[in-house]
């Protein structure tokens, strides 16, 4: 008889094994990116509409005018890389002192406490610096060589290489350079160069203000060169069209009370962007960064989209999120967008509740404009809270790179 009850209770796992696995997650959703602030979609749907940057920023950024700032002297510091050693080319001398050969390679290491040493790539040591040694560049800019986060880093930047000892005996390199020659650097590796005049121009001005309200404190840099920050190519990044559009706006900031702002921006809205305290859980509400109707987003290829998994693939990637095996995904609060704020993970054994963020991060979707239906053989279970709207999806392939925090 309890070889009977056994196998009886080992046919029922492996029948509910079975048809988990044979049933379905679809995500239907819309956007690509955070949804707070400018949808740089939408910003260039309004620029093909003849809606000049000044307009349309004030659309995205309720309640906010644009400023000018004060003094073109700004400087910004972005760290390029951090590593054992830093190598370098392309150099004419160490600030107020030794010449260097722009032909040669240099490399610089940690010294004892905050010194650097330089030598070079022939082994010659050329002195112990006080941190941060700073490296003037020659014609062309100074040459950082090796890879990190940023695709860009054998390319070639202005300014001038600041080399500061970093914890563990480990070097960061910084680039030390005026606010337009590194917002000069960033339009086109946030925004398509291709894009018209006015989009271009927008994100000028939104990447300039991002840059200001943004400053990192101590570390020895302000910004990051990838989407911790803003996506900085340097020399490499820089062309015709978004060098006339950081010309055009030059000295303009987005500011609300006569402040600049943190000017959020993503590639896709799907029609409509969020308030940021329902993306940014824990974000104070602010009266510039509400959520605002979208009109010309739907041009991009993520305005609509459609994911497909099955329910023990996502429930690997819930982890620790799914109690027992996965039954269903319940929204338990939208946004106004409506995005996604917080969900219940439904399990055979319990419910946890996750925030529409965390969702995005472990399925891998492009936002958290998203509705939950899991399909199995016997049934089609929605996720109790579905707001209507379109469901065919467009082409998944293509878009902009999501913008600062996306």
């Amino acid at each position: 008889m309890r070889r009977t009850v056994l196998l009886a209770a080992l046919m029922t796992a492996l029948t509910a094994a079975s048809a988990q696995g044979a049933a379905r997650l679809v995500v239907r959703g819309a956007g690509f990116g955070h949804g707070v602030g400018m949808s740089q979609y939408g910003a260039y749907g309004f620029a093909q509409q003849g809606a000049d940057h000044a307009a349309i920023l004030a659309h995205y950024y309720t309640g906010t005018q644009i400023g000018r700032l004060d003094g073109a002297g700004t400087e910004v510091r972005v760290l390029l890389k951090s590593a054992r050693r830093i190598v370098f080319t392309n150099a004419g001398s160490v600030a107020g002192g030794r010449r260097l050969d722009p032909a040669k390679r240099y490399i610089v290491t940690g010294g004892l406490g905050a010194a650097v040493t330089l030598r070079s790539a022939g082994g010659r040591d050329l002195g112990s610096y006080e941190s941060p040694l700073t490296i003037t560049g020659a014609g062309g800019g100074f040459q950082v060589n090796g890879r990190s986060a940023n695709a860009a880093m054998n390319g070639r930047y202005r300014g001038t290489l600041q080399l500061r000892a970093s914890a563990l005996g480990g070097v960061s390199a910084i680039n030390a350079l005026g606010l337009d020659d590194y917002i000069r650097g960033v339009v086109a590796g946030e925004m398509p160069s291709t894009w018209p005049p006015e989009a271009l121009r927008t994100q000028a001005v939104a990447a300039r203000t991002y840059a200001l309200a943004t400053r990192k404190e101590g570390d020895g840099f302000d910004q990051y060169a990838d989407t911790r920050s803003q996506v900085y190519d340097g020399i490499a990044g820089e062309t015709a069209s978004t060098d006339a559009a950081v010309a055009a706006t030059a000295g303009e900031i987005v500011v609300y009370q006569g402040k600049p702002i943190v000017t959020y921006y993503f590639s896709t809205s799907g029609g409509r962007t969020e308030d940021v305290e329902n993306v940014f859980i824990g974000a104070d509400p602010e009266p510039y960064l509400t959520s605002v109707d979208d009109p010309y987003d739907g041009m991009s290829p993520r305005h609509r989209w459609v994911k497909r998994m099955s329910l023990r693939s996502a429930q690997r990637r819930l982890g620790r999120l799914v109690r027992g095996r996965l039954v269903r995904i319940r929204v338990l609060q939208r946004g106004k967008s409506p995005r996604v704020v917080r969900a219940q993970i439904v399990g055979t054994g319990g419910r946890t509740t996750a925030s529409g963020p965390t969702l995005r991060r472990k399925l891998g979707l492009y936002d958290t404009w998203a509705r939950f239906t899991v399909i199995t053989g016997k049934a089609t279970r929605g996720d109790g809270n579905t707001p209507r709207g379109p469901e065919t999806p467009a082409s998944p392939t293509g878009g902009v790179k999501p913008g600062a925090a996306g």
